[in-house]
């Protein structure tokens, strides 16, 4: 089993993907090229292969934290990735590829963004979980998937007069609102490059869905699109608008796009239980799916924790909250380059 390091991007890797069963559910390579656009992070792709047979691949970014420090993350920025081989003597040689590159390049760690265990033995947070589930072709069937009171809730927005608009266009105003949703949770926003750059890189695979109370933007949605999944990515609303049911109305009117044009799974992304994101996709009638983020910890220091449910970021959290939007919209971007 051979692993080598591609140095371009390969039509080879992305059709690997597509064909296994396993990994990050979407094209690598335009992710590979939004996120070193945004941040000038370096990309390690390593690929497994017996003779010329592709058994595997491993997407590594190098990043760096605010304390200083190194790691191979896969996937930074994103929600899924790790490892995505086809047999287990191919997961083998990737992880050992994986540590060898750790050693060459001072990383404290290598963190693997599994969607499900691959039988490595490796530690395993289980912080996120992910909801997914099969959507019908018709409204009325994904309608009665939905429980009774939060089905009442999608036709709320209607009532209120939101309308829906589906387009590439808006990004620059859709990114406000999404600056604007992420101040109100305590968090920093992505740099728009990154936001942009992920729709852009994506081309036709990515979509933006905006809803509007009258002449005025209110939230939106930027949307991956992978063979029959559908991926809810960047969302966002403004807090006067939630009288409104905007966000049920705003994912109801995803998942009747979807469903016209044949996509089939319908994946809410990850959540921290507890949250209010968790109790809204539970409420929706989908089920939590644990995400086994794995580890290799190059020094046996204990796991890496920056998730924002770590006690110490609580009086981050409260700080960022007061601080203007106009200054977490400067701050924000600088920071998010080390909180992968």
């Amino acid at each position: 089993m051979e692993v080598i390091e591609l140095g371009t991007e390969t039509t080879e890797w992305d059709a690997f993907v597509r064909t296994a069963d396993e990994g990050t559910p979407f094209h690598l390579t335009p992710w590979k090229r939004a996120v070193e656009q945004a941040f000038g992070l370096r990309a390690h792709y390593l690929m497994a292969r017996r003779g010329r047979t592709i058994e595997g691949v491993l997407p590594l970014f190098e990043v760096r934290g605010l304390m200083g420090g190194r790691a191979l993350v896969s996937v930074p920025y994103a929600v899924y990735g790790g490892i995505c081989a086809l047999t287990m003597a191919a997961r083998h040689a990737l992880i050992e590829a994986a540590i060898e590159l750790a050693r060459r390049r001072g990383a404290a760690y290598i963190e693997l963004r599994q969607k499900r265990d691959q039988g490595l033995g490796l530690p395993t947070k289980s912080r996120y979980v992910t909801f997914a589930r099969t959507i019908a072709k018709t409204d009325e069937e994904n309608l009665e998937a939905i429980p009774r009171k939060q089905r009442r809730m999608t036709r709320q927005g209607l009532k209120f007069g939101l309308r829906a608009e589906i387009g590439r266009e808006h990004i620059d105003e859709f990114y406000e609102i999404y600056a604007h949703s992420l101040h109100n949770l305590g968090s920093p926003v992505f740099p728009r490059a990154l936001v942009a750059g992920v729709h852009e890189a994506f081309d036709k695979e990515s979509q933006l869905l905006t809803v509007w109370k009258d002449d005025r933007m209110v939230a939106g949605v930027v949307t991956l699109f992978y063979e029959d999944q559908v991926l809810p990515y960047y969302g966002g609303a403004y807090r006067d608008a939630f009288a409104y049911a905007v966000n049920d109305f705003m994912y109801w009117e995803l998942m009747r796009y979807s469903a016209a044009r044949g996509y089939r799974v319908f994946d809410f992304g990850r959540s921290r239980e507890g949250t209010g994101p968790y109790d809204f996709k539970r409420h929706w009638g989908f089920e939590p799916v644990p995400l086994p983020y794995q580890y290799v910890m190059m020094h046996g220091q204990p796991l890496p924790d920056l998730s924002p449910s770590n006690p110490k970021f609580e009086l981050a959290q409260r700080t960022w909250k007061r601080l203007p939007l106009a200054v977490t919209k400067v701050l924000g971007p600088r920071i998010t380059r080390y909180l992968p």
